[in-house]
């Protein structure tokens, strides 16, 4: 991170996430509805920092991905990323459904739900395309629960 504060603040102001221990350079960062210890470590490396090509020109962790409940959490992330102008992207992968998002560093993210798997059949796992949340929600419904929040 160029700026730890300014990290922290996109995480926790944006995509709800609590801090859980935090230095003048650094902080540990909890999920919404996690119990681990933390999900996040920001380390300041200060501005001179370098953009990352992990994924394109080095090696390095190109993409991290975590799951929400609902529908309805995805289509709410969907509007603070693109409040924050930070969301690039989703996907309809079939069976997850996702959004795409840079931090204040550049660094992907994506935000996810997974169909249950009681409601996966063959079109949903043959499926690839853009992703439709209001056809999603009408088809799922808001509230249901993802397969991996059970």
């Amino acid at each position: 991170m160029r700026d730890a504060k300014v990290s922290t603040d996109f995480y926790v102001d944006v995509l709800g996430f609590r801090i859980v221990h935090r230095t003048p350079k650094a902080a540990f960062l909890q999920a919404p509805d996690s119990v681990n210890d933390h999900d996040l470590g920001l380390f300041e490396i200060g501005p001179e920092a370098e953009l990352s090509t992990a994924g394109t020109g080095q090696v390095g962790l190109y993409h991290v991905a975590w799951e929400v409940a609902t529908l309805a959490d995805l289509q709410d992330y969907a509007s603070r990323l693109e409040a924050a102008g930070a969301l690039v992207g989703s996907a309809d992968h079939g069976t997850t459904k996702g959004l795409y998002a840079k931090d204040p560093d550049g660094l992907e993210f994506e935000v996810c739900w997974l169909v249950p798997l009681e409601l996966v059949d063959d079109s949903t796992r043959n499926h690839r395309g853009d992703l439709d949340l209001k056809a999603d929600i009408a088809r799922y419904g808001a509230a249901t629960v993802g397969a991996g929040s059970r």
